[in-house]
Order: C-alpha cells, then sequence, then structure tokens
C-alpha cells in the first residue's frame, strides 16, 4: 500500500503505537497521534521525526470528522468500543492493529502464535529453534517488541517470530500468517472482549488468511482449538499429551515423538528438558512442529530443547535462600495460567496471588490451590473477591496484605525449609503495576534484598 500523503489516526501512545507512527512518518504519511494522557506522560514522542504536535490530540478523544483520517490503527491496549473509532467503523474507515500495519507487506516467514497460555514461552523457544537454522530471525509482538521498524528489512529467507494476542489479532486485514500456532483456548480478556464466542473468534483471525502453502499447529486435546481446523485452509499438524497420532507431535510415555504417514521417531526425553510442567510439554510439542515446518533436523531441534530456560516471569527460578525455592511467575494473568503453574510443583507452596481481575471466574484457580497451597497470600482489587471465594471452598490458611511489599514479606515469613514460595498472581497487575514485568521485576528485587541484607 502506498501511505505517501495518506492520513492515518494513531491510537495509543505506547511501544506500538509510536512504532507505527515512526514507519508511517518514514513512508510520507501524515500522521494523527491520540492517548488519554497528557504529553508529559508519554515517552518517545520527542524521538519521531517529522512529527509536531499539531497532529497530537491528547487527553480526550479526536474529531473524526476534522481530522478525516483514511486509516485507523489501533494499539493493543486500547478498547475498540470507544466512541470515535466506533464512528470511523460507521463511516467505512479501515480499523487495522499494529501487527496488519507491520507485516501485510512483509516478504519474511511469518510463524505466529496464539493461545490463552504458554505464548511467551512458545514464541521465545520458537524464536530460538528458527535462528539455529541460521535463517535471520526476529522475534516479536505481544512479547513486549512492537514489530512495526522491525521486520521491514527482512528478505523471503527471513524468518517473523510473532506473539499475537487477542487485541492483536481482533482488526487484522490481509495478514497472512505461514505457521500458525494455537495453544490453547480458556476464559481471559472477557472485559474487553464481552464473551467467550467473540475472544475465540478474535484468536481465530490467525487462521483466516492462510493457503494450502502454510501451516495450522493446533491442540488436539483442546476442543476450541480444534473446532477452529475447518477455517483453515493450511496444512494442520496437531499436538497431543493424550492422544497418539497417526500424524503429529504426541507424548508417548515419557518421550515426545513425532509421527509421520505411519512412521514414528522420538524427538527428545521429556527428562532431557529444562522446562517444569506439562502444559511446558504441550509449549515444546507445537514448538517442534514450528521447528519441522521451518526445515529443522532432529538433532537440530534437540540441540535448542535441551538447554532452553524457562523465560522471565513465567515460572521464572528467582532463587534458592534458606532451603526455600522462590519462583517468579507474574506472568500468571489468568486462572487457567496459574493452575498450571501450581500442578508443576509438588513441594508445600506458599503462593502470592491477587491484582486486577478481567472479569473471570476464579473459583477453578483456588479449587487447585486448596489442593496444593499451605498458605495463600492475597494482595489487590482482587483480594476480597478471592477471600469470599477461597473460605466457601475451605482453603484454611488465608493472609490479606496491605501492599505488595508486604505480601512478599509475609510469604517470606511464612514459607519454611523445603516450601515453595509462587507469585502467580491469576489477575493482571494493572491496579498496583504498569505491566507484569514491573511486578514480576519488584518480586524478585524484594526477595533477593531480604537475603542479602544481614539480619
Amino acid at each position: 500500500m502506498d501511505y505517501k500523503d495518506k492520513k492515518v489516526l494513531i491510537v495509543g501512545g505506547g511501544k506500538s503505537g509510536l512504532a507505527a507512527a515512526r514507519k508511517l512518518l518514514g513512508l510520507g504519511a501524515e500522521v494523527f497521534l491520540t492517548d488519554r494522557q497528557a504529553k508529559d506522560k508519554l515517552e518517545g514522542l520527542q524521538e519521531l521525526e517529522g512529527f509536531d504536535d499539531a497532529h497530537l490530540v491528547l487527553a480526550k478523544e479526536p474529531d473524526i470528522k476534522q481530522i478525516r483520517p483514511g486509516l485507523v490503527v489501533l494499539s493493543p491496549g486500547v478498547s475498540p468500543q470507544l466512541s470515535f473509532i466506533q464512528e470511523a467503523l460507521s463511516q467505512g474507515i479501515p480499523l487495522w492493529s499494529e501487527v496488519e500495519l507491520a507485516l501485510r507487506d512483509s516478504a519474511a516467514v511469518l510463524v505466529g502464535i496464539t493461545g490463552s497460555n504458554g505464548k511467551t514461552t512458545t514464541t521465545t523457544l520458537c524464536g530460538e529453534l528458527a535462528k539455529a537454522t541460521n535463517r535471520e530471525t526476529v522475534v516479536a509482538g505481544n512479547i513486549g517488541l512492537a514489530l512495526c521498524g522491525q521486520v521491514e528489512h527482512l528478505n523471503p529467507s527471513g524468518i517473523v517470530v510473532a506473539e499475537l494476542s487477542s487485541f492483536q489479532l481482533e482488526y487484522i486485514d490481509r495478514l497472512r500468517v505461514n505457521i500458525a500456532v494455537i495453544l490453547n483456548l480458556t476464559p481471559d480478556h472477557l472485559d474487553r472482549h464481552g464473551t467467550m464466542e467473540n475472544y475465540i473468534a478474535a484468536k481465530a483471525n490467525i487462521l483466516q488468511n492462510q493457503t494450502r502453502d502454510d501451516a495450522a499447529i493446533l491442540n488436539w486435546d483442546d476442543p476450541a482449538v480444534k473446532e477452529l481446523a475447518p477455517l483453515t485452509r493450511a496444512k494442520i499438524v496437531y499436538f497431543s499429551l493424550k492422544e497418539r497420532l497417526k500424524n503429529g507431535i504426541y507424548l508417548n510415555g515419557e518421550d515426545i515423538v513425532c509421527s509421520t504417514n505411519c512412521s514414528t521417531r522420538k524427538i527428545i526425553g521429556t527428562s532431557d528438558l529444562v522446562l517444569r510442567g506439562r502444559h511446558n510439554i504441550e509449549n515444546v510439542m507445537a514448538a517442534i512442529a514450528v521447528a519441522l515446518e521451518l526445515g529443522s533436523g532432529d538433532e537440530q531441534i534437540v540441540q535448542v530443547l535441551q538447554y532452553f530456560q524457562p523465560v522471565k516471569h513465567r515460572q521464572e527460578i528467582v532463587g534458592k535462600f534458606n532451603n526455600i525455592l522462590f519462583i517468579n511467575d507474574s506472568k500468571g494473568t489468568n486462572p487457567d495460567s496459574s493452575i498450571k503453574a501450581l500442578q508443576s510443583y509438588q513441594e508445600p507452596i506458599v503462593l502470592i496471588a491477587g491484582g486486577k481481575n478481567k472479569g473471570l471466574d476464579m473459583t477453578g484457580f483456588l479449587a487447585e490451590a486448596k489442593k496444593k497451597v499451605k498458605t495463600l497470600i492475597l494482595v489487590g482489587q482482587a483480594a476480597n473477591e478471592m477471600e469470599k471465594i477461597a473460605n466457601n471452598i475451605g482453603i484454611e490458611r488465608i493472609i490479606r496484605s496491605t501492599s505488595f511489599e508486604d505480601c512478599v514479606q509475609k510469604a517470606i515469613t511464612e514459607a519454611k525449609p523445603g516450601d515453595i514460595v509462587l507469585l502467580s498472581p491469576a489477575c493482571t497487575s494493572w491496579d498496583m503495576f504498569k505491566s507484569f514485568e514491573e511486578r514480576g521485576e519488584l518480586f524478585k528485587d524484594l526477595v533477593r534484598k531480604h537475603y542479602s541484607e544481614p539480619n
């Protein structure tokens, strides 16, 4: 598409919005940027060459009739229900996510990973497997790095490995994902999407422009994922923890195997993985399927898998102090994700949970906590709601905290040698922090500071 002199309204002044603005300005577009925050709250505006304050609409909604944009680019954290966005849609103005702008004209092979849980681990692992092919690889998207400005230089031999959230997939147009991965579908972001059906529909967009030359890697064990198979024209590769597949990647005893055309071979034993938990075996199986589609050999795949460590904030080991293991799972921002974290350990757990709920039911998570947790420490906006459920289902030891610093100190006090202190909140961080990363970093800092300071 020719963007020269095209009026484009970018909604959101964070990483994605600024990356989109930078790209469009470089292509000669007339860029307008709006954000609900004031200018002094936005970082990076001053770095946009060729951009002036006359094109800023801050702390108020823009006037669509006055700007008359030919395109609106929506940052993932911004609700499309805002009145001016709905007005733009009613006028037939195209609405794109930042990933559509970044990737619709990309020449590189696009690996897109989505799902409710496990996206970041799988994306990072797929990135390492892609790099092992010695092809130029960019890993970006919802993993923390905006795609605009990162992928334009790649030629057809290049690989983009993108973590794609439901927010990013909600408004794509021509974006074609060559290797699409859907890991699982459990309730998440219902405060944004309204219903589970809408949430699944947004995720399913990853399949919509695939061709017969592409591949869709789907979780056989997840009924909601399997139901999406008819939506793609691509070759389908399933992975499963439960079933022996005629064609696909599955768990055979303690071995991950690949079956093709009635021929089965072992790829790697689960005992050779650093990653813990059955959910991580699923992530590994999906990543193996991606690597095979990229042309990797089995030995090359094993070399990456056997040394791959958990990513930051996803069951990240903070350290072992006084024989107490501290685990940072700050990226556990929904109940299903935190259930998987709880199921990864057999030791007694002191669990820190709470934050801002996304309109999700916490009953299943707290029922799992009852089985696994010796002490539940609650913090944040969701603490009242979670405490009521925890009391109703019979969790015996519940401690409320007044701040995040207080909850970490209480967890340290509660833990005994042989225990695990697990931060896996089942909630977002937005009531107390800018991001789950900020929450996780503070947890690590507080733990390490406690054990480094003299008593």
